[in-house]
């Protein structure tokens, strides 16, 4: 990592103690995994879900040895499936008996120009990220509504870019252009639930493994853009969604907070 100084991991305080989350794309290093770590750490219980079923067995081994199994699940889950989709919210009910919390992280990028770009490049992308967000939102929204006293929370995972322009990135910023769009709709109608939905729209965030695919140049000039001459860890995004989930955001809904300061 570049920049003068590091961030500092904050421990955890409980501000999710007792509460149940679904976080979607949660294998691995990315924000997702970190997403349910921090989670666990603030006290809360987590199912979490990824299309990589190998990847999620050992990282909800590593979790639920780490944390404890009553308070880990895992199941695998396609959000372009809505079969699947609504198989993991039955499941959150079966495994924890609730469902407070919901994090939309899954998504789906490329690069391609958008004269090369072919309709399964832009349907996949769009599928993944926007529509997969839809339908979790959805399937959230139908149990979370029979329940006004939860405070239900739903947090999406949008991008920078469905605010600024990026060359190669058409299909995917206008995936995250109408996931804030879906964001800001959901929360009027979530409203009459008692349930918040809010987004954050990260970056630049990066893990060891996605390090060591992307050049040295590349790298070099994405960190020089950031106020701060660094990329963001994931678990800094994490920090942030735990924040929206969380009883210190309880009067903010329809909001896409910028975890850069790339956000124009």
């Amino acid at each position: 990592m570049t920049g003068v100084e590091s961030p500092v991991y904050e421990p955890g305080h409980g501000l999710l103690k007792g509460r149940t989350a679904v976080i979607t794309a949660a294998a691995g290093a990315g924000i997702g995994g970190a997403t349910a770590r921090r989670f666990l750490e603030e006290g809360a219980r987590v199912l979490i879900s990824d299309a990589h079923a190998r990847r999620l067995k050992e990282c909800g081994a590593e979790l639920a040895g780490e944390f404890g199994p009553e308070r880990v699940a895992a199941l695998p889950c396609d959000v372009t499936d809505e079969a699947q989709v609504q198989a993991l919210f039955d499941a959150a009910l079966r495994e924890h008996g609730r469902l407070d919390v919901v994090v939309n992280n899954a998504g789906l990028g490329g690069t391609s120009s958008l004269v090369d770009m072919t309709d399964e490049q832009w349907t996949r992308v769009l599928d993944v990220t926007l529509n997969g967000t839809f339908r979790c939102t959805r399937a959230a929204l139908r149990l979370m509504r029979g329940s006004r006293d939860s405070g239900g929370v739903i947090v999406n995972n949008a991008s920078v870019v469905g605010w600024r322009a990026q060359a190669g990135q058409a299909h995917y910023a206008a995936a995250k252009a109408g996931v804030m769009a879906l964001t800001r709709c959901a929360a009027l109608e979530a409203a009459e639930y008692g349930v918040r939905v809010n987004a954050v729209a990260p970056s630049l965030a990066m893990h060891p493994h996605l390090v060591k695919v992307t050049s040295a140049e590349l790298l070099e000039e994405l960190t020089a853009r950031e106020a701060f001459g660094r990329y963001a860890e994931p678990w800094e995004v994490a920090n942030v969604i735990v924040f929206l989930a969380s009883g210190y955001s309880s009067y903010m809904t329809g909001e896409v907070v910028a975890v850069s300061s790339q956000h124009a």
